[in-house]
């Protein structure tokens, strides 16, 4: 039992409170994949012409696991859509979604892009900076 006068024990981090919302919570697990995969990240802008956007539909359980992952638009690059594919599980477990961003079927479903360089590195859409804009006038 602390004392009158006694000093309060450290203060514990906060932590992350669920997302109250799919696009919030989408730029949760963008943040846990950029964790996970910090070696195959671009910073800054993404060029004006990336060499492949691979969109990804992704069914994640309330515990946090990917039980879906699948290609849901590409332009035909077999290895990067296997990068982004794997970028997600290898980050496993994913933040639990809240109950208020799971679908009917109890997964948190949602769609997000990776935007691949042409070195092969990758920013997500839900965090990537603005692309830069090439104007001619400049």
């Amino acid at each position: 039992m602390a004392q009158r006068g006694a000093p309060a024990a450290p203060a514990t981090a906060p932590a992350v409170l669920p997302a109250l919302t799919l696009n919030g919570y989408k730029r949760q697990v963008a943040q846990s994949i950029y964790r996970q995969n910090s070696e195959r990240l671009f910073e800054g802008a993404p060029p004006p012409m990336l060499k492949s956007v691979i969109v990804l539909t992704i069914g994640v359980s309330p515990e946090g696991h990917p039980v879906r992952v699948s290609v849901m638009r590409s332009n035909g690059y077999r290895e990067l859509e296997r990068v982004a594919m794997d970028s997600v599980r290898r980050s496993a477990p994913l933040p639990a979604p809240s109950r208020f961003v799971l679908a009917k079927n109890g997964t948190a479903e949602f769609v997000e892009t990776w935007l691949f360089r042409d070195d092969g590195r990758f920013q997500i859409r839900s965090l990537a900076e603005a692309q830069a804009m090439s104007d001619p006038d400049d």
